[in-house]
């Protein structure tokens, strides 16, 4: 009988649980180890449960034109097939399929939700991604958009050299367009300003979006004709207690497999390199130091982590890894009875709230970044739904510095302060609260990422490592795309003849990121 080989798997976050679980499906000539040192699964992906109210830590919906992925999601959580809670109370109807689930009689269930996201700019919203509508020009202003078209038009007609995010974004919307809705707001998300950002972020995320595509898709839609950017799609699953509920599903899956366990609270020392080729790890659980064997290691750590672990010794290899930056996330969250912003929109909504699934604030007076009104997102996420309502405040940090050292009471106070400043609720009105801080939630384009290309090619000379995911390729991955990694690493395990770098290529087409496949 042919000796199983060992696969450890560094972090349960979408892209370490899916190639653990692909790998299961497809083989049993290995066992497969997943390590992961917080107690929580589905990494950034996870939810977060506070005193029943559930906070998804970033806003998750899941899309994907890979068919691949979709099969993988269909296969942990049954698509809906009945009304939800909010759906009946409105009485909303939609073609289920015949193999669906009543999400009030079960829980592993993929909910249809109605996609609304909007910008949040003094005290007006406008629709995210901009569109070409009466309502915008008239919470902009006539003067403001006539400034905007001559804008743009000259942007098109004198293209700049992308050499940095603003002219990515000056390319696309103008200069006018790009100062309010861009420039500031991605200055706060990534505590930079674009100019000191590379291009490559713009085109990660917003590929294909354009002034240009705003009105093809306006015109578009005059016609009867559906856009292609899923960005501009009205709908989207999600699992009915949030994202982290389908990778914990998952988690369960493969620990019960014979060949598959899930480790919490195991953390990695180092990984065991001999003549550059993987031969084992050492990690800490329970207090305990635990040495183990490995053929392949399969990595979602972050680079600079990583890089450690192996003890490279390469002093350039060293500087870039080290000098790769991250930003840190605070997320907290506020039960309330009301908003004090008013549903104008033609939408139906459960007590007439509004219906955007997140808000992205403009507004340079605030540190906040973004709102997450989780009723929208599913009703089970919220503890007395429909009385209350649940909503998250987001905001971009870095280790150490002044937002992350406040005590939470302070942030509390702060977040419920700039909220009633921008005219969302009255401060008195927090009833409950939960906060979370998640160190290296985003990987960012700037300082030593130009020299990322050396570091990928020194990672793909150690014979059974693998990077995977998000903060395991410095990429601003999707988790379709991070699920996409570890389906090609899977793919080049079985197939040696496979170049390994395949993996590093996920999420590199020119298409925009969001795209429905055809």
């Amino acid at each position: 009988m042919k000796k199983q080989k060992n696969i450890i798997i560094i972090g349960a976050g979408p892209a370490g649980l899916s190639t653990a679980y692909e790998m299961l499906k497809r083989s049993g000539e290995y066992k497969i180890k997943v390590l992961e040192k917080s107690d929580a699964i589905g990494g950034i992906s996870r939810t977060v449960n506070a005193n029943v109210n559930r906070m998804d830590i970033g806003g998750h919906r899941f899309f994907t034109k890979e068919k691949l992925v979709n099969d993988i999601w269909s296969e942990i959580m049954y698509p809906q097939g009945a009304p939800a809670k909010d759906e009946m109370m409105l009485g909303i109807k939609r073609d289920y399929p015949s193999d669906g689930l009543d999400p009030e009689q079960s829980d592993d269930v993929m909910l249809i939700r109605r996609r609304v996201s909007r910008i949040y700019f003094k005290k007006k919203f406008f629709d995210y991604p901009v569109s070409l509508k009466f309502s915008t020009i008239k919470n902009m202003g006539f003067w403001n958009s006539v400034l905007a078209g001559f804008s743009y038009i000259k942007s098109a007609t004198f293209k700049r050299k992308e050499k940095t995010l603003e002219d990515f974004y000056i390319n696309r919307f103008g200069k006018k367009l790009y100062r309010m809705f861009f420039e500031s707001y991605t200055e706060k998300v990534w505590g930079r300003h674009p100019r000191e950002m590379s291009a490559d972020w713009g085109g990660q995320r917003v590929k294909g979006l354009s002034v240009r595509t705003v009105i093809k898709n306006a015109f578009g839609m005059l016609f009867g004709f559906k856009a292609n950017e899923t960005s501009l799609i009205e709908e989207f699953y999600y699992p009915k207690f949030g994202p982290g509920q389908l990778f914990e599903r998952m988690a369960d899956k493969i620990d019960a497999h014979k060949n598959g366990a899930v480790l919490k609270n195991a953390e990695l020392v180092n990984i065991i390199c001999k003549n550059d080729k993987v031969a084992g790890v050492r990690y800490k659980l329970n207090g305990k130091t635990v040495e183990e064997s490995a053929d392949i290691v399969i990595s979602s750590m972050p680079l600079n982590e990583l890089i450690d672990a192996i003890g490279e010794q390469d002093g350039n290899v060293l500087r870039i890894a080290h000098s790769l930056p991250f930003r840190d996330f605070i997320t907290i969250g506020f039960l309330v009875d009301k908003l004090k912003l008013k549903n104008k929109t033609k939408l139906k909504t459960v007590n007439d709230i509004i219906p955007d699934c997140w808000i992205y604030v403009q507004d340079k007076s605030v540190k906040l970044g973004r709102i997450q009104i989780f009723n929208n997102w599913s009703p089970y996420m919220v503890k007395n739904f429909p009385d209350k309502i649940w909503i998250g405040l987001e905001y971009f940090a870095n280790e150490g510095d002044e937002l992350w050292n406040m005590p939470v009471e302070y942030f509390k106070q702060m977040a419920a302060a700039e909220l009633e400043k921008i005219g969302v609720i009255n401060q008195e009105d927090v009833e409950e609260y939960h906060c979370e801080k998640i160190k290296k939630a985003y990987c960012a384009y700037f300082d030593t990422y130009a020299e990322i290309d050396i570091l990928r090619e020194r990672l793909l000379q150690y014979d059974g490592l693998y990077c995977i995911g998000r903060n395991g390729q410095h990429r601003y991955n999707n988790m379709d795309h991070s699920t996409m990694t570890g389906i090609e690493t899977v793919n080049c395990i079985l197939d040696n003849t496979l170049d390994k770098a395949i993996v590093w290529n996920v999420n590199t087409e020119n298409d925009y990121h969001e795209t429905k496949g055809k």
